[in-house]
């Protein structure tokens, strides 16, 4: 089973901002969340090995998952 997992820039600059805040990191929420998106772009248009969606690959957008759903949607493509 091929996989490929995404979730919005928003809800993942969410997250990354709740751990950095528990781990007493102070940060900001717009910064995570430009960095996040920046890496994105640089994955996807490098010339090497560009990150894309394999053609056979289904994909699950973690959005609005737990770690737990996300889990259970890649387990039950098995």
């Amino acid at each position: 089973v091929n996989v490929y997992l995404t979730a919005d820039s928003k809800v993942r600059a969410a997250r990354r901002y709740q751990e950095l805040e528990a781990k007493g990191v102070s940060c900001s929420i717009e910064e995570i969340e430009r960095d996040i998106i920046e890496r994105d772009h640089q994955d996807m248009t490098r010339e090497i090995s560009p990150l894309m969606q394999a053609a056979d690959a289904v994909l699950v957008d973690s959005s609005h998952m737990t770690i737990e759903e996300a889990v259970d949607a890649v387990i039950a493509l098995l």
